[in-house]
């Protein structure tokens, strides 16, 4: 697979127990790994997504399909249901009631650095105002560092409003972050 990924059709689902493997493999991968630093036993992936997972949390765990084939990760929530975020990433940015908050990944690293990464982007994008009529914005907190990510965001729309330190993932990429933006069209 060479260029661009285009052309295929993106589709969403709610992440299930069943997805969880997969889940494990991409944390593992270095790739993720760098900026999730997360633990990938079971039990851990079983803690971290299984409420979401059951319905037992506000928020969302999407797995993106790209032509039917799962290619990433997207968390949604709306910034108020966790209140100790919501006032971390006020201290940088100035958040409107209402506002989401995304987390994203790709997989498979053979599929980044060739556009799908915005495209997920735009679309879970659209598909959060469809599906949150109430979402006034979404406020996305990337690490400075990450540059394919911010560059990901500013090529979906979003636009840099804030830049400041947040408690990182993973301690060895620093706590500088940037803050991208996108309000509800009119």
């Amino acid at each position: 697979m060479a260029g661009d990924l285009g052309d295929g059709v993106i589709t969403w689902r709610r992440v299930g127990e069943a997805d969880f493997a997969l889940l494990r493999e991409w944390l593992r991968r270095p790739h993720v790994a760098r900026w999730w630093n997360h633990d990938t036993s079971p039990e851990a992936v079983r803690r971290d997504f299984g409420p979401a997972a059951r319905g037992e949390e506000p928020s969302e765990d999407l797995l993106a399909l790209l032509d039917g084939r799962p290619v990433g990760l997207v968390q949604r929530c709306r910034l108020a249901d966790y209140p100790d975020y919501l006032a971390e990433l006020s201290a940088i940015a100035a958040v409107p009631d209402g506002a989401f908050t995304i987390d994203y990944l790709i997989g498979d690293p053979a599929l980044t650095g060739r556009g799908l990464g915005s495209r997920l982007l735009a679309d879970v994008v659209r598909r959060t105002w469809d599906d949150h009529p109430d979402a006034a914005a979404i406020l996305v907190p990337v690490p400075a560092a990450n540059r394919a990510s911010w560059r990901a965001l500013e090529k979906a729309g979003l636009r840099r409003v804030g830049e400041g330190d947040l408690e990182p993932d993973n301690p060895d990429v620093g706590p500088a972050h940037y803050v991208y933006r996108i309000d509800r069209p009119a």
